[in-house]
């Protein structure tokens, strides 16, 4: 695996590896987790008083408030310690501070630590690069619904990273994270339909999951973007117009 996903609010860091197939693997690196804050803007407590500091950027309030809860054992708050030894907010860079924290939450189950530690096995990120590790985190979380997680379990499978490489397995993966609007998944999917990769070739699918990535790729994501709609056209050059119509009219019901 190249690069890989770390979920929810935050900066990105995206990696691309170009292949025949356009494969790529996409890097996310998560930031504080806000879900928990109690609605109408009311807080209370010390763990979402914690978040509510992180959020305006008082990161040394959060890390005060935080820390003591991580040290009894919060999973929410060791996950968002670890987030901000790896991001560097509020205390100096430190991977293995951050896996040290991830790995504590992600053992209570918590599906982003589970993912974030997966992505610094990958990158070697405080720990020696394991990708069969990687892979046994990255399995956890996207059997919990972690769309990123999903995303690169199937490069796992296509690459053959910590795993045995196996098309179907990969196509099962990425479908599910497909299917949770990843564009990077949709467009894997795509050409998996086109080349017959783990699935029976199916052009009209291919075109639809390419079509389906084209459109979902944001303006930030333009290089990305234009290879969903090169590989788009390309599949369009195989199809009848009654197949590139049946794909537009699947792509238009999704609207």
């Amino acid at each position: 695996m190249s690069t890989s996903q770390r979920a929810s609010r935050g900066f990105d860091r995206l990696g691309l590896l170009a292949s025949p197939a356009f494969s790529f693997v996409k890097r996310i690196l998560a930031g504080i987790v806000l879900t928990l804050m109690l609605k109408g803007g009311a807080v209370a407590g010390p763990f979402e008083d914690g978040l509510a500091a992180a959020d305006r950027g008082d990161y040394a309030t959060a890390l005060r408030l935080l820390r003591p809860l991580a040290e009894q054992g919060n999973a929410l708050a060791q996950y968002n310690l670890g987030v901000m030894y790896d991001q560097s907010l509020g205390v100096p860079q430190d991977y293995a501070q951050a896996v040290k924290w991830y790995r504590l939450a992600a053992e209570q189950g918590y599906a982003l630590a589970q993912y974030n530690l997966g992505v610094s096995y990958e990158q070697s990120h405080g720990v020696p690069q394991d990708y069969a590790q990687a892979v046994k985190w990255y399995r956890l979380a996207a059997e919990q619904g972690n769309a990123g997680a999903q995303y690169n379990l199937g490069n796992a499978y296509q690459k053959g990273l910590g795993v045995p490489k196996d098309y179907a397995e990969a196509a099962k993966w990425y479908r599910l994270a497909a299917e949770q609007g990843t564009p990077d998944a949709q467009l894997q999917l795509g050409l998996f339909y086109s080349l017959g990769k783990g699935v029976p070739q199916d052009h009209v699918l291919a075109h639809f999951w390419t079509n389906l990535a084209a459109s979902r790729f944001s303006a930030s994501d333009a290089e990305k973007r234009d290879r969903a709609i090169k590989a788009r056209g390309i599949i369009a050059s195989m199809m009848t117009p009654a197949q590139i119509g049946e794909a537009q009219m699947r792509h238009g019901a999704l609207r």
